[in-house]
């Protein structure tokens, strides 16, 4: 067995007005587990009221004493791949376990759950993880409108050219072979990873499988062999069904066709999980949308990264809040998940129509003199059909960050209308000639949210927080280029920052909405909690120190504060230190 001493140890689960957390009920058990191999615990010194006034003064203010001091001090028992107890101060006797981690003055928790990750391709490169375990990341859920799997019918190849300049070759040619859904996550584990993976099925590559690149309504046929895969999909351990409705093929899929696929994943018990149509001018209507699809279909929804994008939209969000919470009175299961950034993150390609895409042409398209007037056309005055993310904005506020070719290396980080300005032209011209050259889409972050959106959005007892980004290590990423600051940071921004710092909401809420609530969403009934028979996805951290260090300017930078992290009993991060470990497990859904 193993043991850590900690000072406060966070359940992941709050009970509001409760005298004790929720985790309570676990450490009033009086078994102690036999021949433990860690302990975490035995409290030498007691941080209380005065500690959290001190280290947390606003959520203490707000929360009149963190709604009845949900936290509470224990040892931390871990034996195998499991939790064996959490154990009250002093239960554990080091003469027998197998070694003792000192946490007195830390955090013990569940391991954060990303439910929007996008690691595979960094998992093929780098089986650590790092970014991502840095901040106490412990499962990566992946999925959003792609997965290298079901590889096969109308799909030309298996792993797009442009993530990470096709720094996983071995790999796209292993990937035409995963003709099942759970293959890639089979291959990724039997490979070894240090966090646990697992998957939405990628609806870009379920609707590519079935129609290719075509813009237009399925046939029955097709519908029906769309509802073949998806079945496929949900018994191989898929969570549900991403759509990402911006994005070509996704955004060709009308309501019903959506309707349609979640009716099988409902049958599996699974999620429907979306990237709105819209997160601009028609966000109300695209939030009803992914209502309607809900009902129609009975299956849960969870929305991708909610948020409010460009200055007009702002005000949007109170009025969306209002819709969520309306819809789950009246028995809609409707969550969502967010960053803590004002930035968003995608490739400069979604300034433009999905049409542009359609056939598989868009870099064909954007050099054709006929598309480029009709394309021109489109984004100075939008027809209202698709999300126009360049349209009436400040091209200011768009900076691309990844180019490749060596030529274009002197606009990285610049704004689209210093580049424009740079290149002697507007800035659609500037997006058509880039866009063709390059070949690929441009990774480009988008300044058009509000801090005081993002700040109410996180207080929503049913947000949840994701990343929206892959596990990246400086070392290798760095000399690829910038990147969103998200794949560093994000949770240790919520802790440090929003928490600690701002007050914002308090540590035991912030801890829930990065494990026990992401678990209870994905139907992980022994993950997420620190309770006897869980899993052992465990983090220590720092509560007066953790914090993110990446910023727009300079990206690759680790987070700090996090100290030690386990998978699966497994240690894969000692002393702020990855250890190499890859104890990783597939992990699957409820239909499987």
């Amino acid at each position: 067995m193993r043991a850590i001493r900690s000072a406060l140890s966070l359940s992941g689960r709050q009970r509001r007005g409760a005298a004790r957390p929720h985790a309570a009920t676990v450490a009033g058990t009086d078994k102690r587990p036999v021949d433990p191999k860690w302990a975490f615990g035995m409290v030498e010194r007691e941080l209380g009221d005065e500690h959290c006034r001190d280290t947390y003064p606003d959520s203490w203010r707000q929360g009149g004493g963190w709604h009845g001091h949900p936290w509470q001090y224990a040892d931390v028992a871990l034996s195998g791949d499991r939790v064996a107890g959490v154990l009250p101060p002093g239960s554990v006797d080091a003469a027998n376990v197998r070694e003792v981690v000192d946490a007195s003055g830390m955090v013990v928790c569940p391991g954060f759950i990303d439910i929007q990750s996008h690691s595979i391709i960094p998992l093929m490169t780098d089986a650590r993880c790092l970014s991502k375990i840095a901040q106490g990341v412990t499962t990566e859920i992946m999925g959003e409108a792609w997965t290298p799997a079901p590889f096969g019918g109308k799909i030309k190849q298996p792993l797009p050219p442009d993530f990470f300049g096709n720094r996983a070759p071995e790999w796209n040619q292993r990937a035409r072979g995963w003709t099942r859904f759970r293959d890639w996550l089979e291959a990724m584990a039997e490979r070894g990873v240090s966090p646990n993976i697992g998957s939405f099925l990628g609806a870009g590559t379920l609707r590519e499988y079935v129609k290719g690149m075509e813009m237009r309504v399925v046939s029955p046929e097709e519908l029906s062999s769309l509802r073949r895969v998806t079945e496929e999909a949900m018994a191989d351990g898929a969570f549900g069904v991403s759509y990402a409705l911006i994005y070509p093929p996704d955004a060709y899929a009308n309501t019903d066709e959506i309707v349609e696929v979640c009716k099988v994943v409902a049958r599996h018990h699974g999620v429907y999980i979306t990237h709105l149509r819209s997160e601009g001018a028609a966000f109300i209507e695209a939030v009803e949308e992914a209502f309607e699809i809900g009902r129609r279909a009975e299956v849960p929804v969870e929305i991708y990264h909610l948020k409010a994008s460009g200055r007009s939209n702002w005000d949007k969000i109170p009025r969306v809040i209002e819709m969520i919470d309306r819809a789950r009175a009246e028995g809609l299961d409707v969550t969502a998940d967010m960053y803590p950034y004002v930035a968003s993150g995608t490739g400069l390609s979604a300034v433009l129509p999905p049409w542009a895409s359609a056939g598989g042409k868009l870099y064909e398209n954007v050099r054709d003199p006929q598309m480029r007037l009709r394309l021109r056309a489109e984004l100075e005055h939008p027809s209202g059909d698709w999300e126009a993310m360049a349209s009436g904005a400040d091209s200011s506020e768009i900076m691309p960050v990844g180019f490749q070719k060596p030529e274009h290396q002197a606009y990285v980080g610049k704004r689209l209308s210093e580049i424009a300005e740079q290149r002697g032209q507007d800035w659609i011209d500037a997006v058509l000639d880039l866009l063709g050259a390059e070949e690929q889409r441009i990774s480009t972050i988008y300044f058009k949210m509000s801090e005081e959106n993002l700040r109410l959005q996180l207080q929503q007892p049913w947000i949840k927080i994701s990343t929206d980004a892959g596990g990246l290590d400086p070392a290798w990423a760095a000399p690829t280029g910038p990147t969103h600051p998200r794949a560093y940071g994000t949770y240790p921004r919520v802790l440090g920052h929003y928490v600690r710092e701002e007050g914002v909401l308090g540590l035991e809420d912030a801890v829930r909405k990065m494990s026990s609530s992401v678990a209870d969403r994905l139907g992980l009934r022994d993950r997420g909690l620190l309770r006897a028979g869980h899993f052992a996805d465990v983090v220590v951290f720092d509560s007066a120190t953790i914090a993110d260090r990446a910023t727009f300017a300079e990206p690759h930078q680790l987070a700090v504060g996090v100290r030690d992290v386990w998978v699966n009993g497994g240690r894969v991060y000692a002393d702020g230190a990855h250890t190499g470990a890859t104890p990783g497990r597939m992990l699957t859904g409820p239909g499987s």
